[in-house]
């Protein structure tokens, strides 16, 4: 994916935090489907590695708050993993289990994108990296994958086995875009602080998505700087709310 470039979509891009972790149980299929049936752009999800080295869709470095089980991830095989319900306290939805990327990757729609977190430095090591992109090649959505992080190394070394795959920086704290990244995601006070943030992310071909799952309310500021993508933790009432100012 050149610099986030969806050929069948049109900017701004919806990307959907965890899928729809309002009306779903976050960083699972079913609220990923239910993002990808509102109209989603681009899916974000998260990347943890089990203890047989599987690739897993989970925020936390645990299971504890979003499953019925407790410890690390790290520390429990796939098999493991699967017998806990992800249901997160969402009445319905018992059966729903983490997913892996790969099974994650078999159900996104064509023409969607993929924004991976990568949540531990696991991503440091080149063969971790090499495994990733070699899964994402397989699964035939290498080409639409960007991949985030709060760290800059663990996304320099991805880049380092795959130069031509985008990385998103993601930050708290700065106020001006960092050089390197191609897509920068600040916290959405920055563009408040520094409403020039965007402009001067453009001028070095940067695209700009504010770090904001809750975005309705500021829309109308995204949509006068010309923010690339926005971010939300439900898709659908955002992408309405999107319409409603011409927004999309």
């Amino acid at each position: 994916m050149d610099r986030l470039s969806l050929p069948e979509r049109t900017k701004p891009y919806v990307m959907a935090h965890r899928g729809n972790r309002v009306l779903c149980p976050e960083n699972t299929l079913a609220s990923f489907s239910k993002a990808f049936l509102e109209g989603a752009d681009i899916l974000e999800t998260d990347l943890h590695l089990s203890a047989d080295g599987v690739f897993m869709c989970i925020h936390d470095a645990t299971v504890d708050r979003t499953t019925n089980g407790s410890g690390a991830v790290a520390e429990k095989t796939l098999a493991e993993l699967k017998t806990l319900s992800a249901s997160y306290g969402f009445r319905g939805f018992e059966n729903e289990r983490i997913p892996t990327l790969a099974e994650t990757a078999s159900i996104l729609p064509a023409g969607v994108g993929l924004a991976l977190e990568l949540k531990t430095d696991r991503f440091l090591e080149p063969e971790v990296c090499a495994r990733l992109v070699s899964e994402l090649r397989a699964a035939s959505v290498l080409e639409r994958t960007i991949v985030l992080s709060f760290s800059l190394p663990r996304l320099q070394a991805v880049q380092a086995v795959k130069p031509a795959i985008p990385m998103g920086w993601i930050t708290m704290t700065k106020l001006s875009p960092h050089p390197d990244p191609e897509v920068l995601g600040p916290f959405w006070p920055a563009v408040f602080l520094n409403p020039f943030f965007v402009h001067r992310a453009h001028k070095r071909q940067q695209l700009v998505c504010p770090l904001d799952p809750t975005p309705d309310g500021r829309l109308w500021y995204y949509k006068w700087l010309g923010c690339d993508a926005i971010v939300t933790d439900n898709p659908g009432a955002t992408l309405k709310a999107m319409q409603r100012i011409s927004f999309k």
